[in-house]
């Protein structure tokens, strides 16, 4: 099928970055939150990321006025029945991505796809709330989206393969490549990731090494971009928490037990530069 109109419901980090690089690849986009202070605030970071793409000159000057163009902004759900495609890109957990599909299974056209940016949940499971699960994919965008450009594919044990032919070829358009995988807990990338920066929390609560011996052996030994410890905070210590224990629940399997270390602080709210404090301090939480 192909594919016009995109709706995105969730304007946080990945939901804004999603609808950024649709909107630059010539696909008219709707935003949908909550409260439009939620909106306002994704619209402002996508026209200053638009412009700092502009002024690196990744893109042309023109293009940033032309993507903005493209996006639409809404606090009714009701907006998804023009989607062709219908992203869903809210926090992690499994009980507001199930409200939002069964509103799309509401809502949207039969022939409209159903995709979740879910990072580590089941797509199995979201895609047996809805009524045709043969619809239902993951598109797992990696952070920054703008700059990232890998998407990892998840195909539920339903998913057609006309829909995961449709989202291969437009996560291509978008100048990303996809990689599918299968419909486990934590897919591929998560489940390579989080059991290292689990492992360097545990090496730092049992005196192992320093946070930024763990982080420099990574980074000089390994040629890590970024430290285990670091790239925590940039994600964020309960995201981190969160999907370990999706990896514990789904396996039953110890090596996956969540670093008690981790566990106390996101108890604590140290959840890392966007609170302001996690295996670091930070002055400035942006």
């Amino acid at each position: 099928m192909e594919v016009k109109n995109v709706v995105v419901v969730g304007g946080g980090t990945m939901g804004n970055g999603i609808v950024h690089v649709f909107a630059l690849s010539g696909f008219d986009v709707v935003l949908i939150d909550l409260k439009q202070e939620y909106l306002d605030r994704a619209m402002a970071t996508i026209k200053k990321n638009l412009e700092r793409q502009a002024q690196k000159g990744t893109i042309e000057a023109s293009d940033v006025s032309k993507a903005l163009g493209r996006i639409r902004t809404s606090t009714c759900i009701d907006d998804v029945k023009i989607a062709d495609l219908a992203i869903e890109a809210v926090f992690e957990k499994i009980e507001p991505k199930s409200e939002i599909f069964k509103k799309f299974n509401a809502l949207c056209r039969p022939d409209t796809i159903m995709a979740s940016n879910t990072s580590s949940l089941p797509i199995t499971r979201i895609a047996a709330i809805t009524s045709r699960p043969d619809k239902v994919v993951g598109m797992h965008f990696m952070n920054p989206v703008p700059m990232m450009k890998l998407v990892e594919m998840i195909r539920g044990l339903a998913t057609s393969d006309e829909t995961m032919k449709t989202v291969v070829d437009i996560a291509t358009k978008l100048g990303k490549t996809p990689v599918e995988v299968s419909d486990y807990p934590g897919f591929s990338t998560n489940r390579l990731l989080m059991p290292m920066i689990n492992e360097a929390a545990y090496c730092l609560m049992e005196g192992v090494a320093s946070k930024e011996a763990i982080d420099n052996c990574m980074r000089l030994g390994m040629n890590h971009p970024m430290g285990p410890l670091t790239l925590a905070d940039f994600i964020g210590l309960d995201v981190c928490l969160d999907i370990m224990n999706v990896l514990h629940d789904g396996f039953a399997d110890p090596k996956y037990r969540p670093c008690p270390l981790l566990k106390k602080m996101v108890q604590a709210g140290y959840l890392g530069r966007k609170t302001g404090r996690g295996f670091y301090i930070y002055e400035n939480k942006n």
